[in-house]
């Protein structure tokens, strides 16, 4: 006996130890497993306030590094949501803000009147992602307040899933052209009566904007129970680009959303630089066509000179021509008189030279008169 381990009698001894230490844990990842599982909520520090005061809205249960949008909103409550979408909501006076890594957050709301009567809620929704919202019951001080419109019975619609965009960009587009989509999904009536070609809306909202609503009706008939594959088509306007979010909406409660992403315009981009280059140097080569004819042509005006004219002036112009050269011997064929001739003419001695030409005087020479 002194030879066997005392080991396993000290198990049962040392089991309620660990399991204190093991307790502790336990219940924080199973606290941290509901907070990731449990749905969003939302709380106020006042669940009356007046036009222009303000209240505190807090919040747990939501996604981490979320963006969140919050509004006062009117025809509303917790169990049938935002009657009239957020056309029913002060839009103007919302506030966004952002969970931490626990998904909580606490922001200042001011408190305005809503575009309808009250029954009237605080509603949070997410701006991005995925779809979450949640409502806490809210009195606006002085707002009128009016029973919310009654249900229509009989069929109810509902978006089962495949909800996507068809189609792609064109060249068009690539050029400004206002981008469209077809907007597709399964629906299915849920409800006790048939429902006769429904009246959806879809709204196409840029980033954290409210939507724009447009109504597209569906012709057909879906009994109880049935299903039917819907196409609406969706267009944005000219030149729209970024991060845009399509919603379907009916019977005053959003079915689905889907992003889309628009591309830039890059052929306006390319347009205005080609536009800033080509009109310059159409502008510049016109304008100098233009100057070049109004221009005066001096050469071309200038009278021409009379015949002769030029030439005279020309020769006026001209330097002198130098003298010949003077030489102190006497022609062969030329021997000067004494005396001037019967004409006043010098005369030749000689009468083998009855013809010979006069010879100028030439100043300076030995022997002339």
């Amino acid at each position: 006996m002194r030879g066997k381990p005392r080991i396993p009698a000290l198990v049962p001894a040392l089991l309620p130890v660990l399991l204190l230490l093991l307790l502790p844990l336990s219940l924080s990842s199973a606290g941290t497993a509901a907070a990731a599982e449990g749905k969003p909520a939302v709380t106020l520090s006042s669940s009356q306030a007046g036009t222009g005061g303000s209240i505190t809205v807090s919040g747990t249960g939501w996604r981490s590094r979320t963006l969140l949008m919050l509004l006062v909103c009117g025809q509303a409550t917790p169990a049938r949501g935002v009657v009239g979408g957020t056309n029913s909501c002060a839009n103007a006076d919302g506030r966004a803000v952002t969970t931490d890594a626990d998904g909580r957050f606490s922001r200042a709301l001011p408190v305005t009147d809503p575009p309808v009567p009250c029954p009237c809620v605080v509603h949070v929704a997410t701006a991005t992602g995925a779809k979450a919202q949640a409502d806490a019951v809210f009195q606006v001080a002085g707002h009128p307040v009016e029973p919310l419109p009654a249900q229509t019975a009989g069929g109810r619609l509902t978006v089962l899933t495949d909800t996507r965009l068809d189609g792609s960009g064109s060249l068009l587009t690539w050029f400004g052209a206002p981008p469209s989509r077809t907007l597709a999904f399964t629906i299915g009536n849920v409800g006790t009566a048939a429902v006769e070609n429904p009246v959806f809306q879809v709204g196409t909202a840029h980033g954290v904007f409210s939507p724009q609503w447009d109504e597209r009706q569906w012709h057909g008939t879906l009994g109880p129970g049935e299903k039917a594959r819907v196409e609406l088509p969706v267009e944005l306007t000219a030149g729209a680009h970024g991060d845009y979010t399509v919603s379907l909406k009916y019977g005053g409660k959003v079915l689905a959303e889907q992003p889309w992403g628009v591309g830039r315009p890059w052929g306006v981009t390319l347009f205005w630089i080609l536009l800033c280059v080509v009109v310059p140097a159409a502008v510049f080569r016109i304008g100098m066509a233009v100057v070049d004819r109004v221009r005066p042509r001096h050469a071309a005006r200038r009278p021409l000179p009379a015949p002769g004219h030029g030439r005279r002036r020309r020769t006026a112009m001209a330097p002198p021509r130098p003298a010949p050269p003077t030489s102190n011997a006497t022609l062969p064929w030329f021997t000067p008189d004494t005396g001037p001739g019967p004409a006043g003419r010098l005369s030749a001695p000689h009468e083998d030279h009855p013809t010979s030409p006069t010879t100028p005087t030439i100043p300076g020479r030995k022997g002339s008169t």
